[in-house]
C-alpha cells in the first residue's frame, strides 16, 4: 500500500513538472515568476513527499488510522486551499493598487497555512509518548537547522557576499522547516528501528 501512495505521490510530481516546464517554453514570453516557483516547489515536495512514504520506517505508523485518516484529511484540504489562495492571490496583487487590499490579499494565504499547522499539531498532541517524542526531536532539529541557516544567509548577506530578496527569504522558512522535519524524522526514526 506505501509503494502505491508513493509512486502516486511521485505521477503527481512529475505531472507539476513537467507542467511548469511545458507552460514556461509554450506560452510566449513565458509565464510569471511566482507561478514557475510554486509549480517546481509543488513538484519538489511531491517527490520528497514520495521519498518519504516509501522509506519510512514502522514508527511513523504508530498512529491509529482513524488519527492518519483525520490527520490527511486536514493537512491536504488545507494545502490544497492554500494553493488555490495563493494563486487567486498572486493574480489579484498583479491587478490592485490600493495599498490596504493590496496587504489583506497579500495575507490571504496565511489561514490556510495556519490550518495546516493546527493539522499537524493536533496530530502530534494525539499520537503516543513514543511518537510525540520522535516528533519532537525531528521538529528540533528541522527548526535549529533552518535557524542556522538563516542566520548564515544573513550574515553573508551582511558582509555583500550575498544578494537575496529578503520578501524571497521569508516566504521559504516555512517550506524549508518542513522539508528540514522530514529528513531529521527519517534520521531520528531509525535510532528508534
Amino acid at each position: 500500500m506505501n509503494r502505491i501512495k508513493a509512486r502516486h505521490l511521485l505521477v503527481a510530481a512529475v505531472v507539476f513538472g513537467v507542467t511548469a516546464f511545458a507552460l514556461s517554453r509554450l506560452i510566449p514570453g513565458g509565464i510569471p515568476r511566482p507561478t514557475l516557483v510554486v509549480l517546481y516547489g509543488t513538484a519538489l515536495l511531491l517527490a520528497f513527499a514520495a521519498l518519504l512514504r516509501g522509506n519510512l520506517p514502522g514508527p511513523c505508523d504508530a498512529a491509529t488510522p482513524t488519527l492518519r485518516r483525520r490527520y490527511t484529511r486536514e493537512l491536504m484540504l488545507a494545502m490544497a486551499s492554500y494553493v488555490m489562495v495563493l494563486f487567486v492571490s498572486i493574480w489579484l496583487l498583479k491587478r490592485i493598487e490600493e495599498p490596504a487590499l493590496r496587504a489583506l490579499v497579500a495575507l490571504a494565504p496565511l489561514p490556510p497555512i495556519a490550518l495546516a499547522m493546527r493539522a499537524i499539531v493536533r496530530y502530534i498532541r494525539d499520537v503516543d509518548e513514543m511518537q510525540q517524542r520522535i516528533e519532537l526531536e525531528a521538529v528540533c532539529i528541522a527548526t535549529a537547522f533552518v535557524s542556522l541557516l538563516y542566520m548564515a544567509g544573513g550574515f553573508l548577506q551582511i558582509a555583500r557576499v550575498i544578494a537575496v530578496d529578503a520578501g524571497a527569504a521569508m516566504i521559504w522558512v516555512f517550506p524549508l522547516v518542513c522539508l528540514a522535519y522530514g529528513l531529521a524524522k527519517v534520521v531520528v526514526l531509525r535510532r528508534y528501528r
